[in-house]
């Protein structure tokens, strides 16, 4: 039970997250924000940082470091990996043990080297912290960074004097050699790592989580520490040869060719269930109804089935359709036209869609559009997953039209297709169930089957929170307020 007067002060580094070292944050920051030469510059000072550091300047590496990755960047773009890409890999450093004690107070604050600009979004919206002290970035007036900090630790005393008034924290969390030492002192109790939940929070909190982090951007898989962005940049034009190579075979090939040349050259696709036979001159098409993964999902299902099955799709760049070895169907997102043109191609044969609208990467499925359940009652639907090792395929900011090289830049890239049973008629629309039951049915299914939960998430949802738009034209507001509402949608759910 959290008392109404309790405090806390935790170092972010080292306490909250496990790794004491943000080096490896500054490189995402550097790769989303700037680009691959000011990555490369990065980790060509990372041993002049750790040499630095052996020589008790630590304080000066960290200077430097800033200054290299944010120095004339926009700040908007430093926000915007803040926001997009960053708290994914916070949430994975999580120590939850830490958190779980940090979050047993009523009143919050963090403490950090970190610029409160990289991490102010995630520590509060998803830590559940009232506070952060840390270092501002300074930047000129054209809203460019100029690579320099100005220091909130260093004044510490007058900072938490303004949050906490004349009260002390209760607890102080974080390393004696680190910026605890800035506030240790200031604490009634001091603990430091590891650390290990009381009796009564591990009864309350066994299954209590921080908010997860659902939607996220970026192109990398792994948090680049040095020895793993060497590899990268060493792989980067070994990916690109296999890359154009995968994509050629794919355009090239017969279908029932591909999986098994896949094989060869690092890629798995593993098929489970049992598709349907094609559909024959006399019926109408089966609808396949798609998990959303990556843009990859529609042509690896068609490989699965050894033919060419026709997706439809709400938003893919022209070199996407160019590079697709499958017929597209573009809809408008009018109602009444979507409709129509999915009902034309049905009668046609076999199509596949994707009713979540846009692409999830963690194991959550966003809510289904129930137009599909209106179309049609031979509904199979279909649960795709896949694994990458080095670059995500999808973006929300980035550049649409290079999804599917990244997909085929990974070193082994692997596809799962799970098919389902064909919907019983008394499960569809013609049963007597509604559209949305239909929806959120299937949804369930295939929520169940790959062990994802369910959400009432759409693909607005998402562009708002990653990109600050509904995913096709720009909002000039913040998105801030939005994101703190999708968030606390999500509390209920909380385990």
């Amino acid at each position: 039970m959290k008392s109404s007067t309790s405090q806390v002060i935790s170092e972010l580094e080292g306490t909250l997250l496990m790794d004491p070292d943000p080096f490896s944050y500054f490189m995402l920051v550097a790769f989303e924000a700037s680009g691959l030469i000011r990555f490369t510059l990065l980790l060509l000072f990372w041993p002049v940082a750790r040499s630095l550091e052996i020589l008790g300047m630590s304080d000066l590496a960290f200077d430097i470091t800033v200054f290299m990755v944010l120095t004339g960047t926009r700040v908007s773009e430093v926000e915007a990996v803040a926001r997009a890409v960053l708290p994914k890999f916070f949430m994975d450093d999580v120590d939850m043990e830490a958190w779980r004690v940090f979050d047993g107070y009523e009143k919050k604050v963090v403490v950090t080297r970190i610029p409160t600009i990289m991490v102010e979004r995630f520590v509060k919206e998803h830590l559940g912290a009232d506070e952060v002290i840390g270092s501002e970035l300074v930047v000129n007036r054209f809203g460019y960074a100029t690579g320099f900090l100005r220091r909130g630790v260093g004044s510490f005393g007058d900072s938490m004097s303004k949050f906490l008034g004349d009260s002390t924290a209760q607890l102080g969390m974080g390393r004696c050699n680190g910026v605890g030492d800035s506030f240790l002192s200031l604490c009634k109790e001091v603990r430091h790592r590891p650390f290990t939940a009381t009796k009564d929070d591990r009864d309350t909190n066994q299954h209590h989580r921080p908010i997860p982090v659902i939607f996220h951007d970026g192109r990398l898989v792994n948090r680049p520490t040095p020895l793993g962005a060497l590899v990268i940049l060493l792989w980067i034009p070994i990916g690109l040869c296999l890359a154009v190579i995968r994509i050629i075979l794919g355009l090239t090939l017969p279908m029932y060719a591909v999986s098994y040349i896949a094989a060869i050259f690092g890629g798995k696709i593993v098929v489970k269930g049992k598709p349907p036979p094609p559909a024959s001159v006399t019926s109408s098409g089966v609808l396949f109804v798609c998990t959303h993964r990556t843009l990859m999902d529609p042509v690896i299902l068609s490989f699965a089935l050894n033919r060419r099955i026709p997706a439809v799709t709400y938003s893919i760049s022209r070199l996407s359709e160019i590079l697709s070895p499958i017929p597209t169907i573009g809809l408008t997102r009018i109602r009444h036209v979507d409709a129509q043109r999915i009902k034309q191609e049905l009668e046609k044969g076999d199509l596949i869609v994707c009713p979540e609208g846009t692409t999830c990467r963690e194991p959550f499925l966003l809510r289904f559009s129930a137009l599909f359940a209106e179309l049609t009652d031979r509904i199979v639907p279909v649960a795709m997953n896949y694994k990458v090792g080095f670059f995500h395929a999808t973006t929300a900011r980035g550049c649409k039209a290079l999804d599917p090289i990244f997909f085929f830049m990974n070193p082994r890239p692997v596809y799962e297709v799970t098919f389902l049973n064909q919907l019983p008629l008394e499960a569809t629309c013609s049963g007597g169930k509604s559209p949305h039951d239909v929806a959120n049915h299937v949804q369930r299914l295939l929520a169940a089957t790959l062990g994802f939960e369910c959400t009432t998430f759409s693909r607005k949802d998402k562009y708002r929170v990653l990109a600050g738009n509904d995913g096709t034209v720009s909002y000039a507001s913040s998105s801030g307020d939005y994101i703190k509402r999708v968030i606390s949608a999500f509390k209920p759910s909380k385990h």
